[in-house]
């Protein structure tokens, strides 16, 4: 089977029919994966357009048609190889080769079919899956000696090696007997048909932001059926009519959502649990992890290899079948990932190049889809961001003089010199934010070599003192000890923080810093003084580069994506030009149902001009003139309005301007006649006391009185801000977003330290690849304004969910009508602008348009 070139159609197995905006975006992600060779595509499909099902229908398609095509091409170099040979000959070989792929493939469908067939009866007998018990004596019951020795470092010595995940050669060589550590071999030979026969597997691996996420697309991955991956008319012949063969998916995480060690799994932190865990594995270790993958278990692990792929499962599935088993699902998935054509995993998981060769995942020829991309350059720097605050600092050491007083003299050699050596670390941090909390200015960027000048620090090895830290598992143990000293002495409830993880954490970016790297400090408020340093990597360039380099293609799909420019620069600096595709897909909705305009001035002809920027947005006539546009708005918009912001301050800004009463005569504020059109919620940021009203409580308020039987203030009005809580991920569809008002432009403070290190980062290195001075100012000034759109964009996409809605959306801000800054929009955001200087008409001019829009919704 050739592969079809660009004009030829294909058929993508859509449930549905699909829309021509899908049909664009399925055959532009088809072609990017079949021209591979590090093909990148950066694609933009509006939320509602279904952009997760046309992911899944494309690049399963093309995954199927490769894999048929690598039968029929390993075919022909049979031929070739027989050359010269009689056609008999040739023709037994042919058959002999046909018949022992094709059985490979029947025994595999076979037998995952009746696991599927399993699954299901359970289902329909609704029986209740067994909580796991570790029976009375496996995990514990030690006398309260042991409880306090095993909190005892014992490293040294040199004898117990570890790989990268702490676990020791003799638990490495036990799961490679189990087929957890050298799976591979027996996997291709068993799959023989998935690669290309030099070594190089075809999988696509598809990651997003959350778990949630993630979900929705299994969710989605389960509804096309796709032809099988061997040759229908080779099945044909074989008498196998209208084969279909389902979707192997794998879904990989942390152990803290896979963990089903109860002893181990309510230690709550991702730290605390890798660490307990790995400590369970190694020799010297008392005990071992009921759960663990061993040869007493090898049955259920391989039937846990078996039911994932024949079942597409989510995380919860993962779960509940490894329980079911009582085998565990963070270390029996692995064995899944060969025979798997999907594997979807949370960003962390993929971005970070130690957690992917942890997990066994190799890009190489794979394809890697990033989905929600358009927040992907901030999860890079995510990744590898790390903190520590003063307060912590002081709780650490006081840990450690507890840890030392108790374990001190037990200490030998080697133990007792790392001890030590931690403790002069927290020291020397400790003085430096001590003594920066009392100079005068509330952040700036700390200089490395200067944290760790007091006590001798700056003399100590702290690529040694780490890797001491990660064998010994000493922070897992000192906090164990103290945890458990303290609940001995008093039963009131304490903080859960990891101290000494953190710690830990800030140190590895210590000892990783680069150039594109940068250590700061910030003052906190509070009643309590605290200040913190914290390390962020200002570019992503070369932490994704591995991704990039490795992989046979890589897609990166949003919602809202543009600007483009930026993922091209940070992410692929030296892709050539043949090899990135950019599409910006048209709504699915119809024309009429959107509604765009941008508002530049309160009158006709530029007068009472919107500009919020930071010099000018605090003028109160401005924010007055603001309040009786929406006031206006309120009047003609049914159902819901949402209302975005710069930031939170100045939402708090222009709340206090709106709520005081206006003149002499103290007539009523333009926040209570807003009150009096439409019920009014409003977002907080947590940092300032909005933990107390969640998200969900908020959007729980606001649908209730937007949905409310009698209606009698017609809806509801949502105060949000661009970036905040309520921004993304969040389904304001129909009648809770018939109008999104988008107030100003979030451009980021670019006096704030952070900013200042980027933009100058970006300057130079504009300037190191020859670029002008002016040239790497236009460079930064654009990475600049495309942050704050992309944001923008972001907010804009929480209206218009599906075919069906419609919605307005006001842009009040003269600069959006910038030629500059409407290009970074949306294309079917600048698609729905009509007419020319309509910006120019004022609140009139808005109120005309948004009136015959909404009439004509009625």
């Amino acid at each position: 089977m050739a592969a079809p070139t660009s004009e030829e159609p294909i058929d993508f197995h859509h449930p549905y029919t699909p829309y021509p905006v899908q049909l664009e975006f399925m055959r532009t992600v088809y072609d990017v994966l079949e021209r591979g060779n590090g093909q990148v595509g950066i694609l933009e499909s509006p939320t509602g357009t279904g952009k997760s099902l046309s992911l899944i229908c494309s690049a399963i398609t093309w995954l199927r048609n490769h894999k048929r095509n690598g039968f029929d091409a390993g075919l022909d170099e049979t031929r070739r190889q027989m050359v010269g040979e009689p056609e008999w000959m040739v023709e037994t070989a042919l058959r002999r080769k046909r018949e022992e792929l094709v059985g490979k493939w029947e025994e595999r469908e076979e037998r995952l079919e009746r696991l599927r067939r399993k699954e299901k009866e359970l289902e329909e007998r609704g029986r209740e899956r067994k909580r796991v018990r570790v029976e009375e004596g496996q995990m514990g019951g030690r006398k309260e000696v042991d409880e306090e020795e095993e909190f005892l470092v014992v490293v040294g010595g040199g004898e117990d090696e570890r790989d990268e995940e702490g676990l020791s050669r003799e638990t490495r060589e036990m799961m490679v007997k189990v087929g957890l550590g050298g799976w591979k071999k027996e996997e291709e030979e068993r799959d023989g048909d998935e690669g290309d026969g030099e070594g190089i597997k075809w999988q696509i691996y598809y990651t997003s932001r959350t778990h949630s996420q993630l979900t929705q697309f299994i969710s989605e991955l389960r509804r096309p059926k796709f032809p099988p991956s061997l040759p229908v008319e080779i099945l044909e012949k074989d008498g196998k009519e209208e084969t279909k063969e389902t979707v192997k998916e794998i879904t990989l995480s942390s152990r803290q959502k896979l963990c089903i060690n109860p002893t181990v799994a309510r230690l709550g932190s991702v730290s605390a649990i890798n660490d307990r865990c790995t400590e369970l594995q190694q020799s010297k270790s008392k005990e071992k992890c009921a759960f663990m993958p061993n040869t007493e278990n090898l049955k259920q692990a391989h039937q846990f290899r078996d039911t994932t792929l024949a079942t597409v499962p989510d995380i919860e599935d993962m779960y509940r079948i490894g329980k079911q088993l009582q085998v565990c699902p963070y270390y029996a998935s692995r064995t899944a990932i060969p025979g798997a054509e999907i594997i979807t995993l949370p960003y962390p998981l993929l971005l970070q190049k130690n957690a992917r060769e942890a997990l066994g995942i190799e890009l190489e020829g794979s394809v890697v889809i990033i989905d929600e991309a358009h927040n992907i350059m901030d999860a890079v720097a995510n990744v590898y961001a790390a903190d520590i605050r003063l307060s912590e600092l002081r709780r650490g050491r006081q840990m450690l003089g507890v840890y030392v007083k108790r374990f001190g003299k037990k200490l030998k050699g080697e133990n007792r010199v790392m001890v030590a050596q931690i403790g002069k670390v927290v020291e020397s941090l400790k003085d430096w934010l001590e003594t920066q909390l009392q100079v005068k200015g509330d952040q700036g960027i700390a200089d490395p070599n200067s944290l760790l000048k007091s006590r001798g620090a700056d003399q100590i090895n702290l690529y040694t003192l780490m890797k001491y830290i990660q064998d010994s598992k000493l922070a897992y143990k000192i906090e164990s000890y103290v945890a458990h000293a303290e609940d001995s002495q008093d039963s009131s409830p304490k903080s859960s923080t990891p101290v000494l993880h953190t710690l830990v954490s800030f140190l590895a970016a210590l000892t990783n810093l680069s150039t594109e790297g940068r250590i700061f400090y910030e003052k906190l408020p509070g009643d309590n003084p605290d200040i913190k340093l914290s390390y962020l990597l200002l570019s992503p360039t070369h932490a994704f580069s591995s991704i990039a380099s490795s992989a046979r293609a890589v897609i990166l799909a949003g919602g809202t994506m543009s600007p483009f420019e930026d993922y091209k620069a940070h992410l692929f600096p030296e892709l050539p030009g043949g090899k990135l595709t950019t599409l910006s897909c048209g709504h699915v909705i119809p024309e009429t149902n959107l509604f765009v305009h941008t508002l530049a001035s309160y009158k006709p002809g530029g007068l009472d001009t919107f500009e919020f920027s930071f010099g000018k947005r605090s003028d109160k006539t401005m924010i007055k003139n603001l309040g009786l546009m929406l006031l206006n708005i309120c009047s003609v918009a049914p159902d819901g309005v949402v209302v975005f912001f710069p930031s939170y301050g100045y939402l708090d800004e222009v709340v206090g301007v709106w709520q005081q009463g206006e003149g002499e005569g103290g007539g009523k504020s333009i926040w209570e006649r807003l009150e009096a059109k439409k019920p009014l919620f409003r977002d907080v940021s947590s940092l300032t006391g909005g933990v107390a009203s969640s998200t969900d409580d908020i959007l729980g308020q606001y649908s209730t009185a937007v949905d409310a039987p009698d209606r009698p203030h017609r809806g509801a009005v949502l105060f949000s801000v661009i970036g905040g809580r309520l921004s993304e991920g969040i389904n304001f569809s129909d009648a809770l977003c018939r109008l999104v008002l988008i107030v100003g432009l979030p451009y980021p403070n670019l006096h704030s330290p952070e900013w200042k290190a980027r933009i100058e980062y970006l300057e130079s290195t504009c300037v190191a690849r020859g670029g002008s001075k002016e040239e790497a100012k236009v460079e930064a000034r654009e990475f600049y304004e495309n942050a704050a759109m992309r944001a923008v964009n972001q907010s804009i996409g929480r209206a218009v969910r599906h075919r069906g809605d419609w919605s307005g959306i006001v842009l009040v801000d003269r600069r959006y009508g910038m030629d500059r800054v409407r290009g970074k929009l949306p294309g079917w955001i600048r698609n729905g602008m009509k007419g020319e200087g309509m910006d120019n008409r004022g609140v009139a001019g808005l109120m005309g348009g948004l009136g015959a829009f909404f009439r004509g919704k009625a």
